[in-house]
């Protein structure tokens, strides 16, 4: 019995040793955030102090604009999502996106824990902060998530809102993105804050677009190192192992005019979910995009302009 144990103890501490070895060799360290600053953080950007943190925002287009359009990106993105969008709104309009908390140059609020009321919570902080008093909500996957639930906590706050491909149902065997797959995989999970290689990050994007010829070099740099931002993967890793509580039923109390934008080809939060959405809030509007994927406002940024 003791050389069983042994043998065991011995194989354990080789395993260890072993994956210690390999994270050493192949490992990815954190990027300094003032380092990331200067490549991602060039002008419109800069940076307000929100709950604790240094967030990171831009602000855009007509600074009269009493109504400005306020854009919320997705898990593991950044306000850059929205670059091509951004580009294509007309001039009237005052835009305002922003790096939200556990993500980009924003990085982990000082508890490094996130529910929907956390986010509804800082994003009031963070207009009463720039003096807005009511905006149009716009949020893409996650961040449709909390945009609607924003929506519900803060009604004066919201006077439209806008769903794209957003979170709110239970999942029924959307097929997913690699990348979130291994994050919700217990134990393995963790290797992540160590081991999170470029590979595994255009996998991902490649699980997100419909139109795989638009994925750009650039984009898959920008979503790496943003991730490897200091402190990133730990927020990321705790939104994973611990998911936002969801009451689907709350979505039938939605009274702000919504309008649900949608790649008809997502396969990470599938296009029948427009029709959940439609059915339960009474004022809104539904909008598919042909052969588009998760994310419309990279891969048909024009589309989702109009």
């Amino acid at each position: 019995m003791n050389k069983v144990l042994k043998f065991i103890g011995y194989s354990i501490v080789t395993i260890l040793a072993g994956l210690g070895l390999l994270i050493i060799i192949i490992g990815d360290k954190d990027i300094p955030r003032e380092q990331l600053k200067t490549k991602y953080a060039k002008s419109p950007s800069t940076f307000i102090p929100v709950m604790g943190m240094q967030v990171h925002y831009r602000d855009e287009g007509n600074k009269e604009d009493t109504t400005p359009l306020l854009l919320i990106h997705g898990t593991s993105s950044s306000l850059n999502t929205w670059d091509s969008l951004v580009k294509l709104m007309p001039s009237h309009k005052r835009i305002i996106r922003l790096d939200m908390p556990a993500f980009g140059l924003t990085g982990p609020s000082p508890e490094n824990k996130y529910t929907y009321r956390f986010y509804s919570d800082f994003l009031n902080a963070f207009l009463n902060e720039l003096e807005v008093k009511q905006c149009i909500i716009a949020g893409n996957s996650l961040g449709g998530g909390i945009a609607w639930h924003f929506a519900l906590d803060y009604p004066q706050k919201v006077a439209k809102l806008i769903l794209i491909d957003a979170s709110g149902y239970p999942k029924k065997n959307e097929k997913g993105s690699l990348g979130f797959k291994i994050a919700q995989i217990p134990v393995i999970n963790n290797l992540l804050l160590f081991v999170t290689p470029k590979s595994l990050i255009q996998k991902s994007i490649e699980g997100v677009y419909f139109n795989k010829s638009l994925i750009q070099e650039a984009t898959i740099t920008r979503y790496h190192e943003l991730l490897l931002c200091e402190g990133n993967r730990s927020a990321a890793l705790s939104l994973f192992k611990h998911p936002f509580d969801q009451n689907t039923a709350w979505i039938k109390t939605i009274k702000t005019p919504t309008l649900i934008l949608w790649g008809r080809e997502d396969g990470l939060i599938s296009v029948g979910n427009t029709k959940l959405f439609n059915q339960d809030i009474q004022n809104s509007k539904v909008v598919v995009l042909d052969n588009v994927g998760h994310v419309p406002n990279e891969e048909a940024p024009q589309a989702v302009a109009d």
